[in-house]
């Protein structure tokens, strides 16, 4: 396989992968569902947060955070929901993604949990008023929400979250020593007006007055 630059031992097909993994178990070859069912109701209840992962047409992957208040997606039926979509940076990429190419994969997360819930279907953006009022939050209706038609829904094992100690304060990284998104941002643009300055004042504008 060629076009993976400095990489040079690339598995190029599922034969080599098994040999090297072996197969799944007959639980884990069994778990997902074809519907939203009580426990997964349950778990989007009470999830404040998920990860929208899309491609375009030609393959293109994104990955794009979502949350609100817990329970924030809403359930429609037993295989559709619709996410919200509130005011963001414009570029839509995951709304444009979905245009020219519904499939989608979620993953819901509650805090402390270490098990996710993964959702796996057929997207559309939707503009259903009586759907989106039901999303209002300070009394600010969303423009549009992502419909998604359910086809596969299961538990995701603890490992990754086991491993990183996401949920653990006494691994969290010390105050001040975390990335400056400001600083990135204004290195990333290089647009001789844009100072760091300028982008802070900007990012604490929209998150205090534009959540929603």
């Amino acid at each position: 396989m060629s076009g993976f630059g400095i990489f040079r031992e690339v598995i190029s097909s599922e034969s080599e992968l098994r040999d090297l993994y072996g197969e799944p178990s007959r639980l884990v070859q069994n778990k997902a569902i074809s519907q939203i069912d009580d426990h997964v109701r349950s778990y989007i209840a009470q999830a404040p947060f998920l990860i929208l992962a899309t491609a375009d047409e030609n393959g293109n992957c994104d990955a794009s955070p979502r949350g609100d208040a817990p329970g924030f997606v809403h359930i429609i039926d037993d295989h559709h929901l619709v996410i919200p979509e509130r005011p963001g940076n414009k570029r839509m990429d995951s709304i444009t993604n979905i245009l020219s190419n519904p499939q989608v994969g979620l993953i819901f997360l509650i805090p402390t949990l270490e098990e996710t819930l993964r959702i796996n279907g057929r997207a559309c953006v939707i503009r259903d008023v009586e759907l989106l009022e039901k999303m209002a939050v300070k009394g600010r209706v969303p423009a549009l929400g992502i419909g998604v038609h359910v086809e596969e829904c299961f538990i995701h094992c603890a490992k990754a979250f086991m491993r990183s100690g996401m949920w653990k304060p006494e691994t969290w990284p010390e105050e001040g020593t975390i990335p400056n998104a400001a600083q990135i941002l204004a290195d990333h643009v290089k647009l001789p007006d844009v100072t760091v300055k300028s982008v802070a004042e900007g990012l604490q504008e929209s998150y205090t007055k534009r959540l929603y």
